[in-house]
């Protein structure tokens, strides 16, 4: 006999409204519902309902967990891994947010000094990794814009900004054994793009392909965007490349009607 809608609410501590408005949705439908109306979820609802909670804690929208636990090739094995690395990368940041905390705390007691760098470990957006690479190839001005619009912001906003960084490179490392052509894929891609061209710098077609094949062709930013998952630059490159075709494609085809 499977678990009634309070039974579940109550193990997993969410309230009895959010489990029917995942019902609801179509997220989360129960195997059964009896002639008394009651709801019953059986083992698989709850193992469904486990990863619907997993993947909105590190930052999926309902809509986006949807579709991928709808989709015929989610895995949820596949799924498991890559939350736990994003919950572990998670920690990390959250660790030494906390041991600035304690360093502050010591500072302010006048047992230690802090340099200004030191105030704001765990909070940086991390897009400068390789700042001298990017003039070169960019330009001065263009990597100048970008850290003005970053040293305008607050500090929530860099946070958000990172968050919404991290949520669209985790989307596209459990979407990497699609493939690239893939609608799901090319979304995604598309979220990058957008995302890139309203809080960093305007890109081109032919800049956002440049910066794919940047992906793979420098090592330093293969291994860093391969922290998201194994492989992920080498299939972002394809992505973006695909990407960018379709657009070219597409707007030619506007110029000729």
């Amino acid at each position: 006999m499977g678990m009634k809608v309070k039974e579940v609410a109550e193990l997993v501590g969410i309230s009895i409204r959010t489990l029917h408005h995942y019902d609801q949705i179509g997220l989360l439908t129960p195997k059964e519902i009896t002639n008394s109306g009651y709801r019953l979820y059986s083992e698989e609802n709850l193992e469904t309902l486990q990863q619907i909670l997993f993947f909105k804690e590190i930052g999926f929208t309902l809509k986006e967990i949807k579709k991928i636990i709808n989709s015929p090739s989610f895995n949820r094995k596949e799924a498991l891994v890559l939350q736990r690395n994003m919950l572990i990368e998670k920690r990390k940041k959250v660790d030494k947010m906390i041991e600035t905390i304690d360093k502050t705390i010591k500072h302010m007691a006048g047992e230690i000094q802090m340099t200004n760098e030191e105030r704001f470990e765990g909070f940086n957006v991390e897009f400068n990794q390789f700042e001298e690479e990017a003039r070169l190839r960019w330009g001065n001005h263009s990597i100048d814009e970008i850290n003005a619009k970053l040293k305008k912001m607050s500090q929530d906003e860099q946070n958000d900004l990172s968050g919404r960084w991290d949520t669209i490179f985790n989307k596209l490392a459990y979407l990497r054994y699609q493939s690239p052509e893939s609608q799901d894929v090319q979304a995604a891609i598309k979220e990058w793009y957008d995302f890139l061209n309203k809080n960093f710098s305007k890109y081109s077609l032919d800049a956002f392909y440049g910066l794919g094949q940047l992906y793979i062709n420098d090592e330093r930013f293969t291994k860093n965007i391969d922290q998201y998952g194994k492989g992920l630059a080498k299939f972002m490159s394809k992505a973006m490349e695909v990407f960018t075709s379709n657009q070219v494609r597409g707007d030619n085809n506007e110029n000729n009607n």
